[in-house]
């Protein structure tokens, strides 16, 4: 998943500066951390978002926002915006809100 640096910043402004956030090069893109856990990842292809099991129905109606799949399965509680969904100000403000919730919710490393 090669960096899309504009979304990344994009990701950056709707995130703010919480408590425990990091950011590392994973999968060819960008991945945000909360504490150690995956948050989401940035690439080339969109947004890939860990907003859990609970949000996946909602999510999931959203134009542009799909299941996560990996080596032919669904990763579930991860959704992935395309690119236009990734930049639509509102979708990504509330997927990643989702994001933020789930991961924070998730027992200590």
């Amino acid at each position: 998943m090669p960096r899309n640096l504009g979304l990344e910043d994009l990701v950056r402004d709707t995130l703010g500066d919480p408590a425990g956030l990091s950011g590392k090069a994973m999968f060819g893109g960008w991945a945000f951390l909360l504490d150690g856990k995956l948050l989401c990842g940035v690439g080339k292809k969109g947004l890939m978002l860990r907003v859990g099991p609970d949000n996946e129905p909602w999510a999931l109606e959203m134009p542009g926002v799909s299941p996560v799949m990996m080596r032919g399965r669904r990763m579930r509680g991860y959704v992935r915006a395309d690119p236009e969904a990734s930049e639509d100000g509102r979708k990504r403000k509330r997927l990643l809100d989702a994001a933020l919730a789930f991961t924070r919710s998730l027992p200590r490393k």
